[in-house]
């Protein structure tokens, strides 16, 4: 039986709309282009618990559950805290001001380094302890970071486009932030099309961007592969962002027929477009060997097992490899621990389309995998085969493979880590380390090192690298080096507030132990556990708190934000 044919009145009719009002976004002033991130707070703070239970429902619990922590933190707290970082950067343009602090921008190693984070303001307090740095890529001195930080806006008025995003469908924010990135970086209208596991956030989206909606400057659409593939290639649309897979991006560049192939070979693409991506990869989290108290090992553990539960591991940057020290007395500690942690958590439902199926195959291949909790939370304890499916191809789902490497040092380990990483894990995304602050001091760089030789666009260091997501300032993509015959983790940077060009990767430092335990491990901060930790008890509460902070701060909102995190 034929398909239907496709009825493109409406998508035809988003796109010449877009075409028509694209100049007018592109010369907006920019104090109008601020004053409607002013007036998106607002709008963000009245619709929070609606888009935070919208999520909450559709992963099958309810908007009080422990789990709809998760939906807090990617869903409105992230888009506030993204907002907030575009403000920041763009009023102090207004001002007349460098978009970067003069002490922002420095050179180590060789290399220019930007401090991102904490900007000043309220993250000092509610993020406390939490840094970031950009580094940049080799060759480009401080002062042309300088000079081509937000570009765009210092060298005079923005070429008109209209640019298509192909929306994530696992986190809420991410659509929203990749349009403010397209409208507010590049200067670009938007057609939005949303995916289908997710398209009940059109509403809230539409709700939220009402004013650029108004204005003709952006446009929501659903559909599934048919409307995504009439809209790539529509002469109106100059520019194309993904949030998916590199299957994705391939069936979009080079087509899925028998000639694909030999397309790819020749480099002639159906679509040859400015595209951008972010496509994920099996991303590892990798424990340096040190000593460690009961405590590390418990809170370690707990930090381990929210970034491979958080969304049931439906997240691109997901800890899917647990890289461990094979002759450390700690491996088994933390690895008995995190069983505990898997058993113990509430049940959820691995809810992704194809999730079931794509466990049953780590099952098939892993007959002794260890079945925790509701039997949906997979460990594969021991994998020595670098052709395991865990290894080569992305889970989207709760499973956790663990390999152990030689090292009888931190730095001999780190070495077998950072090649292991580099050379045999597909995809650059993202990457996590933790190391006890002490070990780190007394390593003789060997950490820096690695900071500098692992090929990832996003590094944690005793902090989920899925984090830097959330925080707006930190830009976000795969390591520089793919290309569209072969596209890895996908390219280009988003969420990138300072608008810096030229980067590597961004690494994100978090304390090693929560307050006030920090004190004795070398890692002194005020912050507790953190909020979205699968184990806060007051999770979801501490991020409604923080939620509404960030959209409307005020001194007085702390003593709440703050009573929330300590129960935690």
């Amino acid at each position: 039986m034929n398909s239907p044919a496709l009825d493109t009145t409406d998508l035809d009719r988003a796109l010449r709309e877009l075409r028509h009002n694209a100049p007018s976004w592109a010369t907006a002033p920019l104090a109008e282009r601020v004053g409607l991130l002013e007036r998106l707070m607002p709008r963000i703070r009245d619709g929070a618990a609606d888009l935070a239970a919208a999520g909450a429902r559709a992963k099958g619990y309810g908007p009080c559950s422990p789990w709809a922590a998760e939906d807090w933190a990617g869903g409105p707290w992230s888009l506030a805290q993204h907002v907030t970082a575009r403000l920041h950067v763009l009023r102090r343009l207004i001002a007349g001001l460098e978009p970067l602090h003069a002490d922002a921008v420095h050179e180590r190693g060789g290399r220019t380094w930007v401090d991102v984070f904490p900007a000043p303001g309220w993250d000092r307090v509610l993020l406390g302890g939490y840094s970031a740095q950009v580094r940049i890529q080799a060759g480009i001195t401080a002062e042309q970071v300088r000079n081509r930080a937000a570009a765009q806006y210092r060298d005079g008025v923005q070429a008109p486009g209209v640019a298509l995003v192909l929306g994530a469908g696992n986190v809420a924010a991410l659509t929203a932030t990749d349009i403010l990135h397209k409208l507010y970086a590049e200067g670009q209208v938007v057609i939005a099309k949303m995916n289908p596991v997710n398209a009940y956030l059109r509403p809230h989206f539409e709700r939220i961007f009402a004013e650029y909606i108004q204005q003709g400057w952006l446009r929501f659409v659903d559909g599934g592969p048919n409307e995504g593939a009439y809209l790539t290639a529509h002469d109106d649309v100059d520019s194309i962002h993904v949030t998916g897979s590199d299957r994705t991006h391939d069936a979009i560049v080079w087509g899925t027929d028998e000639h694909a192939e030999r397309r790819r070979r020749e480099d002639t693409p159906l679509i040859d477009k400015e595209f951008t991506s972010e496509l994920g990869g099996v991303s590892p989290c990798i424990v340096v060997p040190g000593r460690w108290s009961r405590a590390d090992f418990r809170f370690q553990a707990e930090h381990i097992v929210t970034s491979k539960m958080n969304n049931s591991g439906h997240n691109c940057i997901a800890s899917q490899v647990l890289v461990l020290p094979r002759s450390w007395h700690g491996t088994e500690l933390l690895l008995e621990e995190i069983r505990q942690l898997l058993r113990a958590l509430p049940a959820r439902t691995d809810c992704y389309p194809g999730a079931h199926h794509r466990l049953q195959a780590v099952l098939a291949a892993h007959p002794q995998a260890e079945r925790h909790g509701d039997d949906s939370r997979i460990l594969v304890a021991d994998i020595t085969d670098h052709d395991d499916m865990l290894l080569t191809g992305e889970v989207f789902a709760s499973a956790l493979g663990v390999v152990r490497l030689p090292g009888e040092t931190p730095a001999h380990f780190l070495r077998h880590a950072v090649d292991f990483a580099n050379t045999v894990l597909p995809g650059t995304l993202g990457a996590t380390l933790i190391v006890h602050p002490r070990t780190e001091r007394t390593g003789s760089g060997a950490v820096e090192a690695a900071l500098s030789e692992l090929r990832y666009g996003t590094i944690g260091v005793n902090s989920w690298s899925g984090v830097n997501f959330l925080l707006g300032y930190t830009p976000w993509g795969a390591h520089p080096g793919h290309t569209r015959q072969a596209i890895g983790s996908g390219i280009g940077f988003v969420n990138n507030a300072f608008m810096l060009a030229d980067i590597e990767k961004t690494v994100l430092r978090a304390p090693f132990a929560p307050a006030p335990r920090g004190l004795f491990t070398g890692s002194p901060s005020l912050s507790p556990k953190p909020p979205y930790f699968v184990t806060n008890r007051t999770g979801r509460a501490t991020l409604e708190h923080v939620t509404r902070f960030t959209t409307t701060p005020s001194p007085a909102r702390l003593p709440a934000v703050l009573a929330s995190a300590l129960r935690g």
